[in-house]
């Protein structure tokens, strides 16, 4: 079950359910199923204080991504995403916020499937994986 949750902000996600099925689908290409995925909406704020509290990191950031799966194969985690941060980085790339948003909700289910983004090449493969899935829309 994929869930969609606003912490401190007034955010709604466009198509909801075409979004569930979309991100259950590319879950289900990568050989995952989702359990219980939470997307939390929140302010730069409160992501900024949610890296602090459990990161120890002192920067803000789009999205933070907490993986609770106990079961091999099955996605289950919190991923927290920065409504404030999004719109930001849509404005600086030229791409509207929703399609940011969309990468981004994407980019937070593929570290739970596994892919990094902390070295160049993981972060090449991870960009590489987030159009391969906006293209499947």
């Amino acid at each position: 079950m994929i869930r969609f949750f606003n912490e401190d902000v007034d955010y709604k996600l466009p198509q909801k359910q075409a979004t569930r099925q979309w991100l259950k689908r590319q879950a289900n290409a990568e050989g995952y199923a989702v359990g219980e995925l939470n997307y939390i909406f929140c302010s730069d704020d409160y992501l900024l204080q949610v890296n602090r509290d459990h990161l120890q990191h002192d920067y803000y950031t789009d999205i933070i991504t907490f993986d609770n799966s106990e079961t091999e194969r099955l996605i289950e985690g919190d991923i927290f995403i920065s409504v404030d941060r999004v719109a930001d980085n849509a404005l600086h790339l030229g791409v509207s916020a929703e399609q940011e948003m969309r990468r981004v909700l994407a980019h937070g289910l593929l570290h739970l499937c596994g892919y990094g983004d902390k070295t160049d090449d993981e972060a090449d493969v991870m960009r590489d994986k987030e159009d391969e899935w906006l293209a499947s829309q």
